[in-house]
């Protein structure tokens, strides 16, 4: 027996070397890696999680350290480290917000100054070699746009050519309501002008949680997204959620895709992530409407990013995070394999990034 395991192990590492068992890891997606992506054998979760909150609404985070292991159990290899929209009060005792109705939310740039804090002073051997962080900036408070340009200078001058993204920022968000939040009044948007030449020079993306509607009026806040991108062709936006959320869990799956469509298509530098479980509780888990945004992936799959939106607030059970992958993930394996590699493997998230990355090609790929 313990010969046969001496053959069986020597057996295995010689297709390795020989190239013929990939094992999903982070070298997979060097840009000289020749080999290919065994979707038979590997795994269908995504490999960059886009929209992952580092900080909490209220209370203390998950370490970071702990934090990065956890996303690196689940074979996450790219990661956006976002703050937190708003956040509760510090002498509140709320870690959630739908727990604290009129509790205020307010933003905050604390939480990107200590996720940079994080990240510099492990900087520049101390963070995991298999692991990519991209740093975003939270803080941004839509209805004081003329705090956005002086506190992006503080974090320049703090922490350096660290922060690539921007987001996420609350356009129309029903949830927090009652939290003092309210959505942004449309004629309101023009005044974003000078945050947005500035990101729209450093070609940093801008990431907006714009609920679409609700389900008495599916439709109430689209003018809200119409205005951003008809004002701000030039910056790169990522809208989350597909502007969907719990207060609109109803929507006819055609009218659905047939606004996404025409928005992807009259505007070029539109993303949509496809992050947060109410997709699937609400739309990828029914089996008339999922083969519709199957396809419509498919057709569109240079425009979506994949991800948890997971908040990591430390009273969260630890294999919390594993499940979101999962379920976030699920519609990924109906995919074809182009869309498959834009949206799984990454590469569009390498391209909006002009990242030194490149996702597989997928074994048997034409």
């Amino acid at each position: 027996m313990k010969a046969l395991t001496v053959i069986t192990v020597t057996f295995i590492l010689s297709l390795a070397l020989a190239g013929q068992v990939n094992a999903r890891n982070f070298q997979m997606f060097a840009l000289d890696y020749e080999g290919c992506y065994d979707r038979t054998r590997d795994r269908s979760t995504f490999v960059v999680d886009s929209h992952l909150h580092f900080q909490p609404f209220g209370g203390p985070a998950i370490g970071f350290d702990k934090l990065l292991d956890m996303v690196l159990d689940e074979e996450v290899y790219f990661v956006n480290a976002y703050g937190i929209g708003q956040k509760l009060p510090s002498k509140s005792s709320c870690t959630y917000y739908l727990d604290c109705p009129g509790t205020p939310l307010t933003p905050s740039i604390t939480n990107d100054i200590v996720n940079a804090s994080n990240i510099a002073k492990r900087l520049p051997n101390n963070l995991p070699e298999d692991i990519h962080i991209t740093l975003s900036m939270s803080f941004t408070n839509l209805h004081e746009p003329q705090t956005v340009v002086p506190q992006m200078k503080l974090l320049d001058k703090e922490f350096p050519g660290m922060f690539t993204w921007m987001g996420e920022i609350n356009v129309a968000k029903q949830a927090i309501f009652p939290n003092g939040h309210y959505a942004v009044p449309k004629e309101d948007i023009a005044s974003w002008k000078d945050f947005m030449a500035v990101t729209e020079a450093r070609n940093i993306p801008v990431s907006l949680h714009s609920d679409l509607g609700n389900n008495k009026n599916p439709t109430r806040y689209l003018g809200l997204m119409e205005e951003v991108l008809a004002l701000y062709p030039g910056n790169i936006i990522v809208w989350h959620h597909m502007g969907l959320s719990a207060e609109l869990s109803s929507i006819n799956a055609r009218q659905h895709i047939k606004i996404l469509k025409r928005l992807l298509d009259e505007h070029p530098n539109l993303y949509i992530d496809i992050t947060w479980r109410v997709l699937y509780d609400n739309v990828f888990s029914d089996e008339k409407k999922r083969p519709q945004y199957v396809k419509f992936l498919n057709a569109y799959s240079s425009r979506f990013l994949p991800g948890t939106d997971f908040v990591a607030s430390v009273n969260k059970p630890d294999e919390r995070y594993g499940e979101e992958v999962e379920v976030n993930s699920d519609i990924l394996k109906d995919l074809d394999d182009t869309a498959f590699r834009n949206i799984a493997l990454g590469q569009n998230y390498f391209n909006l990034l002009a990242l030194p990355y490149k996702a597989p090609a997928v074994c048997g790929m034409e």
